[in-house]
């Protein structure tokens, strides 16, 4: 696994962008899912808050290191990757391990939460104004 972090007191030359470095298949050639979070305001926490999620995440991830294959921590942008293998619920439980350690943290994409945002608003609607749409149809 490996957890790259770009940090904004760095002075880096720019590097590969993301989409080139981050991993689509394992090693057997199965393809990888993948999910970013934001988490608002890391980069301006005083440093010894950033050690703190930094050491969190990084005992995450060795904790699932047999699912996580790659990660990447964004603190110009706030922003952290996670490339992990398939498997059913992966992506929300690694969300919600990391969520328990950095409250914060905010998935900002992935298709767990559109497929899941989809179900969730279906639910909601009444079901006189499902019956109206079909009948519409």
């Amino acid at each position: 696994m490996t957890l790259r972090i770009i940090d904004q007191d760095q002075q880096l030359l720019p590097g590969r962008p993301l989409w080139r470095r981050v991993p689509t298949v394992d090693p057997s050639g199965k393809y990888l899912n993948d999910f970013m979070l934001l988490i608002p305001g890391l980069k301006r926490e005083p440093s010894v808050r950033r050690e703190q999620v930094l050491d969190a995440l990084k005992e995450l991830f060795e904790l699932h290191a047999d699912q996580v294959v790659f990660a990447d921590l964004n603190l110009k942008l706030n922003l952290l990757w996670v490339s992990h293998r398939q498997g059913k619920g992966v992506t929300l439980k690694l969300f919600e391990a990391i969520r328990a350690r950095v409250p914060e943290a905010v998935l900002v994409a992935s298709q767990a939460e559109a497929q899941l945002g989809w179900l969730e608003q279906h639910r909601r609607k009444p079901k006189a104004i499902l019956r109206l749409l079909s009948w519409m149809r």
